[in-house]
């Protein structure tokens, strides 16, 4: 069994001696004491890379509405990359594409990664482009391990495709049981985007959930796309109906304007959502106290010691806090670094040996990786992630575990 964080001391020890000069990381992602010496290349082996690298594509929103997502996710696989190289043996060497979370922009986006060479694709950060891309890196067998995207649509008929973080029917699942097992709410409403593959999974889940659980929904309204602003048709429904809580299973940015809205009306709702509102704390010109006492549903742990060590890490680099989504995407290189290992990949191999390799090792029920967005992560062959969720409030504008 390959576990992350069995070699913590090692690493940091490690890193800090690097020639490049790059911090210690008491975190997670690092090979168990006993791993096959021979799961390492040698370092002067040449292939995919121009230097002997193993290529990694990366395709997620680094412009546009949801830009947050995809900018966190690469600067937390650039994070994990350094890391890893510094350690000698395996090497990557990342591609990151911009698909503004569009899915004809995706494949755009993974052509021109195939036409570079690329080995294993990670990606997308959005389901939408994700599943778009996943029919062709089925067909194409190269191994895909999405960061954040959640829909079931994405790894569906694609035995190639594996997901780091939860799926939409799960979070739903999740936050209906812990808004009725904590007694939250007795009437919810539910504002979801019916456009989005995300949004409405997530809702699905919710639903049946909430209705073998005995938690009414009293207000089901939705909205076309993440650039509508005015929300106070949906908002005024769920107040005319009693509602005392508003779950909402969508992206930061709608979600802001709903707070400020009915904030605005004097409708005193509280709120539960799910990883989509992560980065809501970080959104240029709102008001973080209306957000507080929102309950996120999230895997990251940030007061952790190694998520400690990586928010030090992201921060140095970007000037910024990372949110979930740049931990998934630090966990996601890792994982395939993991998997790498134990497959014994090397620079020289073809994206379609590669990915039958690496498709053995992840749904192999001995691997399971610690990280910073969960430990004992294991995948079924349905590329679905195991791992438990992190239920957090918003207070004082910070999450505080629940």
């Amino acid at each position: 069994m390959k576990k992350f964080l069995a070699l913590v001391l090692a690493l940091a020890m490690t890193l800090a001696l690097a020639a490049c000069g790059g911090n210690s990381q008491q975190n997670s992602s690092t090979p168990n004491a006993g791993q096959k010496e021979d799961a390492q290349p040698p370092a002067d082996s040449q292939g995919g890379g121009a230097s002997g690298t193993i290529k990694i594509g990366g395709i997620g929103p680094l412009t546009g509405s949801t830009a947050q997502y995809g900018i966190a996710t690469d600067e937390g696989a650039k994070i994990a990359i350094e890391e890893i190289n510094a350690l000698g043996g395996i090497q990557f060497e990342l591609n990151g594409q911009d698909d503004e979370a569009d899915g004809e922009k995706g494949v755009n986006a993974y052509n021109n990664l195939m036409d570079w060479g690329m080995q294993i694709l990670y990606g997308c950060t959005t389901s939408g482009s994700c599943a778009a891309v996943a029919a062709e890196s089925f067909n194409d067998r190269v191994f895909q391990l999405t960061p954040s995207a959640s829909s079931t649509t994405v790894t569906e008929g694609h035995d190639n495709v594996f997901q780091l973080c939860f799926t939409d029917p799960n979070q739903g699942k999740t936050a209906a049981d812990f808004i009725k097992d904590n007694a939250l709410a007795t009437k919810v409403a539910v504002i979801y985007n019916n456009s989005d593959d995300y949004s409405t999974g997530i809702y699905q889940g919710f639903k049946a959930e909430a209705e073998a659980v005995g938690l009414e929904i009293v207000s089901t309204t939705t909205f076309p796309d993440d650039t509508t602003t005015d929300f106070s048709a949906q908002i005024t429904d769920a107040y005319n109906n009693g509602a005392e809580m508003i779950f909402l299973p969508i992206y930061y940015t709608p979600a802001s304007n709903i707070l400020i809205q009915a904030s605005q009306k004097g409708y005193d709702f509280s709120y539960f959502g799910c990883d989509g509102l992560d980065g809501i704390l970080t959104l240029e010109g709102f008001d973080t106290a209306l957000a507080e006492g929102v309950y996120v549903l999230t895997p990251f742990d940030t007061a952790s010691d190694a998520a400690v060590s990586f928010i030090e890490k992201y921060k140095a680099a970007t000037g910024g806090e990372p949110n979930q989504f740049a931990a998934d995407g630090y966990d996601c290189i890792y994982a395939l670094y993991a998997a790498c290992q134990e497959a014994g990949i090397t620079e020289d191999m073809t994206a379609d040996q590669v990915c039958e390799a690496l498709i053995a090792v992840f749904t192999d029920s001995g691997f399971s990786v610690d990280g910073l967005t969960g430990s004992g992560m294991q995948w079924g062959a349905n590329g679905e992630v195991s791992k438990d969720p992190l239920i957090v409030q918003i207070t004082g504008g910070a999450y505080v575990n629940q």
